[in-house]
C-alpha cells in the first residue's frame, strides 16, 4: 500500500467530528488480527474512507498494540484511539 503523508492537526480534529457519529464496522474478537479482520477492514475503507473498528477485550496494552499493524495492513491512519474503539482513515483514491 501507498505510504500517505502524517495527517495534520487540523485533519485529525476533522475526520474525529466526521467519525462522532460512526458506528464500528469492524469488530476484532478473541483471535486477533485474523486475514480476515484486513480483509473487512480494507473493504470497509474502501466504501467508507472513515470507519470504526471495536477491538474487544479488556487488555488495553493488547488494544493499542493491534492498531499499528492492522493500519500498515490495510494502508490506513490512526486517527484515534478510545477506550474500545479505533478510528481508522484511509483517503479513497477515487476522490
Amino acid at each position: 500500500m501507498d505510504r500517505q503523508k502524517p495527517l495534520t492537526k487540523q485533519q485529525v480534529i476533522e475526520l474525529k467530528a466526521r467519525a462522532h457519529h460512526l458506528n464500528p464496522v469492524v469488530m476484532i474478537g478473541q483471535k486477533g488480527l485474523t486475514d480476515a479482520v484486513i480483509r473487512e477492514t480494507d473493504t470497509a475503507l474502501r466504501a467508507h474512507e472513515l470507519i470504526k473498528v471495536r477491538v474487544l477485550g479488556d487488555d488495553r496494552e493488547e488494544r493499542i498494540a493491534v492498531a499499528g499493524p492492522l493500519c500498515e495492513a490495510v494502508g490506513a491512519q490512526l486517527v484515534a484511539h478510545i477506550g474500545k474503539l479505533l478510528v481508522l482513515y484511509r483517503k479513497n483514491p477515487e476522490e
